[in-house]
């Protein structure tokens, strides 16, 4: 199928000569980022004054530049009428609150029934993400960490977020239920991880893997137990989870780097609040999950001085 028959055609006038092309294309279309500005020139859907040309040509004043970019490619996931918890939705951004028990993408072990399975379904207005008709999450949720997740509806806003995470601008603060108390009571854990040896379905802290850094804070003690706030700098997989039992105070119910717990029958971590700078408007955005039913009453047991370990 030739997807440029239903390319939509813009056409720009150089106003002043010296820019590279694909520099050119990026400012005046912020819609698409250079990088996808380059694959447009490479896949021919660029002109110059009628002719094919290089990313890198440097422009003349009163060139013409017309770009074609083709329709979004349907992604292989099918949508699926999957209910989801909206925190927030705009033309850039949808904000959902995860349930637990679902995976962001889909995957062999979890081909259906993910977030976006649901996301293609909800959205109507998905431009697509480098090409392709799909939802750009940027930051992702384990299968049972539940709370506040960021879809990215088009190119501009997806590629505006991954640099905002890159640069450390994305303030994610979640909610764990620990087993003991963390001493001090307020931290960081520096501690790099990568992939444990020994059981790859892991991660571990381990000594030349990628920085992650975690700051926490006990919010409230309980028997047994305590109520974290976590606060993580980098987002490495699973983290939180792997910083916390690094430290002796794993997560309840983390049967991965825990052990199960008579309190909940999942790991007890929530994303509860999310804070970025809006991609279109500039302002810094605040976003905030309530804790699941499962949690408010693990919670509540907790406090109620309920055993934190399994029966046996």
């Amino acid at each position: 199928m030739d997807l440029r028959r239903r390319a939509i055609e813009t056409e720009l006038t150089v106003e002043a000569g010296g820019e590279r092309l694909d520099v050119f294309i990026a400012r005046r279309m912020p819609e698409l980022t250079r990088s996808r500005a380059q694959r447009l020139i490479d896949d021919g859907c660029v002109r110059v004054s009628g002719e094919r040309a290089r990313a890198a040509l440097r422009l003349s004043p009163g060139q013409r530049v017309v770009v074609d970019v083709p329709a979004a490619i349907p992604m292989s996931a099918e949508p699926e009428a999957i209910v989801l918890d909206v925190i927030y939705e705009d033309a850039d951004l949808l904000i959902v609150n995860k349930p637990p028990a679902m995976t962001v993408h889909p995957a062999p072990a979890h081909p259906a029934s993910t977030l976006v399975n649901a996301v293609l379904a909800h959205c109507r207005d998905l431009s697509g993400i480098g090409g392709v008709l799909r939802p750009g999450i940027v930051h992702r949720l384990d299968r049972d960490t539940s709370g506040v997740i960021v879809v990215a509806k088009n190119d501009a806003a997806h590629h505006a977020l991954a640099r905002q995470l890159k640069d450390r601008r994305v303030e994610k603060t979640y909610l764990a239920l620990v087993e003991g108390t963390p001493s001090p009571a307020e931290g960081v854990i520096d501690a790099p991880v990568a992939r444990d040896p020994r059981r790859r379905e892991r991660m571990a802290v381990i000594e030349g893997g990628r920085e992650a850094v975690t700051a926490y804070r006990v919010i409230e003690r309980m028997p047994g137990v305590s109520l974290i706030e976590a606060r993580p700098r980098t987002g490495r997989t699973h983290q939180i989870r792997v910083h916390l039992a690094a430290i002796g105070h794993p997560i309840a119910g983390d049967r991965v780097y825990g052990r199960g717990s008579a309190l909940v029958g999942r790991q007890f971590l929530h994303a509860a609040r999310i804070a970025f700078t809006h991609p279109r408007t500039g302002e810094r955005v605040e976003f905030d999950a309530p804790l699941p039913e499962d949690l408010r009453v693990a919670l509540e047991r907790a406090r109620g001085g309920a055993a934190a370990k399994p029966p046996r």
